[in-house]
């Protein structure tokens, strides 16, 4: 006979059932950047937490937050 593990049961009040989210990255002026669409680019302007605009060369985009897309190099 195999033993199975008992399914565990979680209050909706657990402090362990809290979904985990991410910090999100901090970006400053001058931080070089890498898009999935853009590409590179290099962050010109930060607005209050709520957005980035992003030299890429060609085009300057307004990235907001989340930045899921981007990341810092």
């Amino acid at each position: 006979m195999k033993k199975t593990a008992a399914t565990r049961r979680h209050l909706p009040t657990s402090p362990f059932k809290v979904p985990v989210v991410p910090p999100l990255e901090q970006y400053a002026v001058g931080n070089r950047v890498t898009h999935d669409v853009h590409g590179l680019g290099r962050v010109i302007g930060i607005e209050d937490e709520v957005a980035v605009l992003v030299d890429f060369g060609s085009t300057q985009r307004r990235i907001t937050t989340p930045y899921s897309k981007m990341s810092k190099l």
